[in-house]
């Protein structure tokens, strides 16, 4: 008997159609498995102190793919000491690039490399971590004194300064050479300025009995020079048009001007103007060209023509040259007031390509993180330390040294403890937050690893968090320590402004050496910095289970 759904289709027939759809699933996740596929070793997991080892990375994936290698800071608490550049094999199943990393560790103990990111067509594919012991040298203590462990001194982190002053101080000096250069050239115009009119005229005039326009024939340039050095003169010192005004207009002003008792000038010096105005005229739109010695005494006139101009304006009265000192302080005030907004202009324009180019390749994040400072990015990117805390100790690497603090236990517990320590760094309002803690306990006591994991709610709670999500695996380190991990998310208040800022959290609980060890780390859920910082520091926890009772 045949059994039917609903659409009256065989569950057979379903069952079969189903199958070949899972078949072709596996197939095409196999065939993208073979086509990317990513791998890590290295070529010995115990070193000596200061010896290095090969880390390689051996990514299978299509020619055309674009693949971006780990560089940096990724293998700590390994020190990288080279990287060369990838080689690329083909093989049968296309192309495989094999990265190698040439790293090393100057302290003995057992050390985890991080999984490290590889992308490949923008797709994130990441190694297992892999583990590695790093043991001391061996010392002959019978050739070699030994000497008393000396106390701990304060060492300042000595001053550093920051990656955007130097950007700034680099920006600050093209503005300075840009300002230098735009103040020197405005010196030199200033320099280059015109001789006073008279003074220019005559200058222009001599030049022109140099230039041997004459003997080369050249009439209309010659007096094209000539009327032009008359014109300037009356428009700089009498007539502010008289460069653009026709022969006829400089004419009829200079008469009007004369009649009006402005100008104190002859009939002679003005119709003498007028005649060589019109033959310069006449050389240079009608191509005439009067004798050599018409024109040295035209040339001779001009002279005269210009003193004439010049005795006829009246000297300026003490008011009149007042004003015009005070118009021409005022031309100066306003000509350095347009010197120094053009000056922070430059300096904008310049920081403003400056910090776009930056954006533009960096990204905005970056740049902000990167120059204008990012708390838990700076953690990530210092120096680290690997100390041990409590009794029973923990190992553990951390940005910074974690600080003793005092854990407060009622006196029922103190009286089955031998002792109980505790050591943080950062607080559950800010971006970043661990602690560590320890509690060895006196005798044959059985500690309730399942008891102590349901109080962690309540201590959350205690501690003000809010919307607390538990989940609970079971965690093992690099060394062999068996524990349990606690994580999830919850909600801290600031109590300044109210906000609910969204964390997460992963708490490892361990049961080892007659004591319990935890290692809490409490992270801004929307702080990538952050989190990377929390995995680094829940990878290199590990038990000293050669601790002496």
């Amino acid at each position: 008997m045949k059994i039917l759904n609903k659409n009256r289709r065989p569950l057979t027939t379903i069952s079969a159609y189903l199958g070949f759809l899972f078949f072709i699933a596996i197939l095409f996740c196999g065939n993208s498995a073979i086509a990317q596929s990513v791998q890590a070793s290295i070529d010995s997991s115990s070193i000596k102190i200061g010896e290095q080892i090969t880390y390689q990375i051996n990514v299978q994936s299509d020619p055309d793919a674009m693949v971006v290698f780990p560089e940096g800071e990724t293998f700590s608490p390994l020190e990288l000491v080279e990287s060369p550049e990838p080689d690329t094999i083909k093989d049968q199943n296309g192309y495989r690039l094999l990265k190698e990393y040439f790293l090393t560790q100057f302290d003995s103990g057992q050390y985890v490399i991080p999984r490290q990111e590889i992308l490949i067509r923008d797709q994130k594919f990441y190694t297992d971590s892999i583990s590695v012991a790093v043991r001391d040298v061996v010392v002959d203590t019978t050739k070699q004194k030994l000497y008393p462990i000396k106390p701990s001194v304060e060492v300042s982190g000595g001053l550093q300064i920051p990656d955007w002053v130097w950007w700034l101080l680099a920006i600050a000096l093209v503005a300075a050479v840009v300002g230098w250069l735009i103040i020197r050239g405005r010196k030199k115009r200033n320099e280059e300025k015109e001789l006073p009119p008279y003074e220019q005229a005559m200058a222009e005039l001599h030049q022109l009995d140099e230039s041997n326009l004459l003997e080369k024939r050249n009439i209309k340039e010659y007096y094209s020079q000539l009327s032009f050095s008359a014109r300037k003169f009356l428009d700089r010192k009498i007539y502010d048009r008289g460069l653009e005004s026709t022969t006829g207009e400089l004419i009829r002003y200079l008469e009007a001007e004369k009649d009006s008792g402005h100008l104190n000038l002859s009939e002679k010096t003005i119709e003498d103007f007028r005649i060589i105005l019109e033959r310069a005229d006449l050389a240079k739109f009608a191509n005439n060209k009067p004798d050599v010695i018409t024109a040295k005494e035209d040339r001779s006139r001009t002279q005269q023509i210009i003193e004439g101009l010049r005795e006829s304006v009246p000297e300026p009265t003490e008011e009149e040259l007042l004003q015009d000192e005070a118009y021409q302080s005022e031309l100066e005030r306003k000509r350095k007031r347009r010197r120094i907004i053009f000056g922070v202009l430059a300096v904008i324009m310049i920081l403003g390509i400056g910090i776009t180019t930056l954006i533009v390749t960096k990204g905005f994040t970056y740049v902000k993180d990167t120059y204008l400072g990012h708390p838990t990015k700076e953690l990530l990117e210092g120096d680290w330390i690997r100390s041990e805390y409590g009794n029973p100790s923990v190992a553990i690497t951390t940005p910074r040294v974690l600080k003793r603090g005092e854990m407060n236990l009622p006196d029922e517990a103190k009286r089955n403890m031998l002792g109980a320590e505790t050591f943080s760094y950062g607080s559950l309002l800010s971006n970043f937050y661990v602690t560590v803690n320890t509690i060895q306990f006196k005798g044959e006591v059985k500690f309730d690893m399942k008891k102590a994991i349901d109080g962690i709610y309540s201590v959350l709670e205690q501690q003000g968090a809010t919307n607390i999500v538990m989940k609970q695996e079971d965690f093992t380190t690099v060394g062999g320590a068996k524990g349990m991990k606690v994580f999830g998310t919850l909600d801290a208040k600031n109590p300044v402004t109210g906000q609910s800022i969204p964390n997460e959290y992963a708490i490892l609980n361990f049961a080892e050496q007659g004591g319990f060890e935890q290692v809490i780390v409490v992270f801004n859920a929307d702080d990538q910095y952050a989190r990377e910082l929390s995995e680094r520091i829940i990878n290199s926890v590990e038990l000293n289970t050669n601790q002496e009772e």
